[in-house]
């Protein structure tokens, strides 16, 4: 019984996290594409320099949710609490 409970609680938890971590990489990546869009209307000849800051932005951003899962499935399928 308890075995179940520690892994019904870790799956819940490893898909709040992911969850978590998807909605904040979303809401990044908005802003980062956002701010670049508006540095192109302002600053046209610029406009390589910036696309090279934003698409590195994005990768770093992006990881963020990658690692959660990493960690979300070490939970779920590595659980040091499972005896």
């Amino acid at each position: 019984m308890e075995q179940a409970l520690i892994t019904g609680g870790s799956i819940i938890g490893a898909a709040f996290a992911v969850g978590l971590a998807s909605i904040g990489a979303g809401v990044g990546d908005g802003t980062v594409t956002g701010k670049f869009v508006e540095g192109i209307s302002k600053k046209p000849e610029s406009k390589s320099a910036m696309m090279i800051n934003m698409l590195i932005s994005v990768g770093l951003i992006e990881s963020v949710p990658i690692i959660a899962v990493v960690i979300a499935l070490v939970f779920i399928f590595a659980n040091p609490f499972i005896k």
